[in-house]
C-alpha cells in the first residue's frame, strides 16, 4: 500500500487539519455563494468603467479568477493590485474592490484609503479587521483559518458581485460546485493511490524543482495559483507561466538548464481543454523540447464552461501540494518565514 493511501500519514504532519480545509472546498463555495447572494450591493456599484481588485496572496487570487471570467464574457476590464496604494487611472468611476481575508493586510488597507481619497466605488470583501471598520459597504465572510484555503469565500462573492451589478453574465454556479464535488471524491484522501492523479502528481514532484506552464491567459493564472500552494503548503520553490508568452523567452533557458545544479526538473502542463490548432502545436512542439530535459506531466481540466475548468484545475493543485507537503514531511498551515517578515514590518510606524 502506499503510504498516500494512509490517513494518518497525510494527517502526521498536519495539525490544523489542511486536508479537511481542503476537502471542504465545494461545501466552502457553495456557503460563499449563499453569503453573497443575501448581500445588497449598493446601487451606487453599478455603471463603473474599471474594476480594480486590491489583495495580496490568497486574497488576491480570487481577484486574478474574477479577470478570467470578465476577460471572457464580462463588459468591462479588471485589474488586479498586488502593492500598496493604487495606479493613478483610478478614479470615480472606478469599482475598487477591497480583498483582505483578515482585514488587516496593510497593502490593501492602504489601497482603500486611497480609493476613499479618490472618490472611487468600494466594496471590501473580509472576514473582519480594519477594513470592516473603514464605513465602507462589506461583504462579510467567515473567518478563522489561512486565507489560501479560503479561495471560495474570496473568489465566489467577487463573481456573484460582478454578475448582480451587472458585470457578468450569469454563471452556472451550481454544476460548478456540484463538480467540485465529483473531484473530491476522485482526489480527496479516501481516494487510493494508482486512481488518484493529485497523489500520482505529489509523488512525482518528490525531490524535483516545480515548473507549472498554464495554457493561455486564464491557464496562467491557475499555473500562478500551483506555484503559491506548493510553495507555501509543501515548502517548496515552484515557478510558473503560460503558453504562448514561455514561447518567446523562458523555452530558450531550458537549453541550459542542466548546467544548473537542479537534481530534476518537473513540468507540469495545465491545459484549458479548448486550444485552438496554434496553442495545441505550442504545447505539443514545447513538451517535445523538454522531456528530456525534465520530468513531464499534462492535466486536463473538469468540466466545459470556463468557471468549471478554473475551479477543478485549482482544486487539483491544492490536493497536490497537501500530498506533497506529507511526502516532504512539512506542516502545510505554518508560514514562519511570512510571519517574521510581518513582524518586523510592523516595528515601522
Amino acid at each position: 500500500m502506499h503510504r498516500l493511501n494512509d490517513p494518518s500519514f497525510v494527517r502526521k504532519n498536519d495539525p490544523k487539519g489542511m486536508i479537511d480545509l481542503t476537502e471542504g472546498f465545494p461545501a466552502q463555495c457553495r456557503e460563499a455563494f449563499s453569503i453573497a447572494n443575501a448581500f445588497d450591493f449598493p446601487n451606487s456599484l453599478h455603471d463603473c468603467k474599471s474594476i480594480c481588485v486590491a489583495g495580496l496572496g490568497g486574497s488576491a487570487a480570487g481577484g486574478d479568477f474574477l479577470r478570467a471570467l470578465m476577460d471572457e464574457s464580462g463588459s468591462t476590464n479588471v485589474v488586479v493590485w498586488r502593492d500598496y496604494g493604487l495606479p493613478s487611472w483610478v478614479d470615480k468611476d472606478t469599482l475598487v474592490i477591497a480583498c483582505s481575508y483578515s482585514g488587516n493586510t496593510e497593502e490593501t488597507l492602504s489601497a482603500a484609503e486611497t480609493a476613499k481619497e479618490r472618490g472611487s466605488k468600494l466594496l471590501a470583501i473580509t472576514s473582519g479587521g480594519e477594513l470592516e471598520t473603514l464605513g465602507i459597504p462589506t461583504c462579510k465572510i467567515p473567518g478563522g483559518q489561512p486565507p489560501r484555503t479560503a479561495l471560495g469565500y474570496l473568489f465566489v462573492p467577487l463573481a456573484v458581485a460582478a454578475e448582480k451589478l451587472g458585470y457578468l453574465p450569469k454563471q452556472d454556479f451550481d454544476s460548478a460546485f456540484s463538480l467540485l464535488d465529483h473531484c473530491k471524491e476522485i482526489w480527496g484522501i479516501a481516494a487510493g493511490f494508482d486512481d488518484n492523479i493529485a497523489k500520482r502528481m505529489a509523488e512525482s514532484l518528490v525531490g524535483c524543482v516545480p515548473l507549472v506552464y498554464g495554457s493561455g491567459t486564464w491557464g496562467g493564472l491557475v499555473a500562478n495559483r500551483w506555484k503559491g500552494q506548493l510553495c507555501e503548503n509543501s515548502k517548496v520553490l515552484a515557478f510558473a507561466n503560460c503558453f504562448p508568452e514561455l514561447n518567446h523567452n523562458e523555452i530558450m533557458g531550458w537549453e541550459g538548464s542542466e548546467k544548473q545544479n537542479v537534481l530534476q526538473w518537473s513540468v507540469l502542463v495545465l491545459e484549458s481543454g479548448d486550444e485552438s490548432q496554434k496553442m495545441r502545436k505550442r504545447i505539443d512542439v514545447s513538451c517535445e523540447i523538454l522531456r528530456p530535459k525534465a520530468e513531464l506531466c499534462t492535466v486536463k481540466p473538469q468540466g466545459t464552461s470556463l468557471l468549471e475548468r478554473m475551479l477543478s484545475l485549482i482544486y487539483l493543485g491544492d490536493f497536490v501540494s497537501i500530498y506533497l507537503a506529507a511526502l516532504n514531511e512539512v506542516d502545510p498551515e505554518t508560514i514562519d518565514s511570512i510571519n517574521k517578515l510581518k513582524a518586523e514590518l510592523a516595528k515601522i510606524n
